[in-house]
């Protein structure tokens, strides 16, 4: 019988992610979904803009997932401030999950830095792969 290590619960993440996501509801469910990953922790969640900016740059994650439309602010706002001053943030990777997919302001996300655009309504499945691809390999 073989056993392979499992990461224990007091282990850090190897793969930590900040949620940029006004919707409570939705939040909660992609922090689930996205923490059964092994490796994978959401350090903090934002349902507005400064609140975001201030988990950004306290946490340094490696991975931001940002929604566009925001309490108060916009996604478009953070992505604006990850790209102006990428060392007060750490330098995370930054992706939009969004309903709001028209072509400008897909344009205007990869502008400011995203890396890929997501579309709420029918590409979950493809952000949590992304995700799961993000994650280092093994000792490396």
């Amino acid at each position: 019988m073989s056993m392979t290590a499992s990461p224990r619960p007091d282990d850090p993440p190897v793969l930590r992610i900040v949620l940029v996501e006004d919707s409570a509801l939705l939040c909660g469910m992609l922090r689930d979904m996205l923490e059964e990953l092994d490796g994978v922790g959401v350090v903090a969640a934002a349902a507005d803009e400064q609140d975001a900016l201030a988990a950004l740059e306290r946490l340094h994650p490696d991975l931001a997932i940002i929604d566009l439309e925001l309490r108060a602010g916009s996604g478009l706002g953070v992505l604006q401030r990850l790209q102006a001053e990428p060392e007060r943030f750490g330098r995370p990777r930054a992706v939009v999950f969004s309903n709001y997919g028209h072509p400008p302001v897909r344009a205007r996300c990869e502008q400011f830095g995203a890396e890929r655009f997501f579309d709420k309504s029918f590409q979950l499945d493809e952000l949590v792969e992304f995700v799961q691809a993000a994650l280092p390999e093994p000792g490396s």
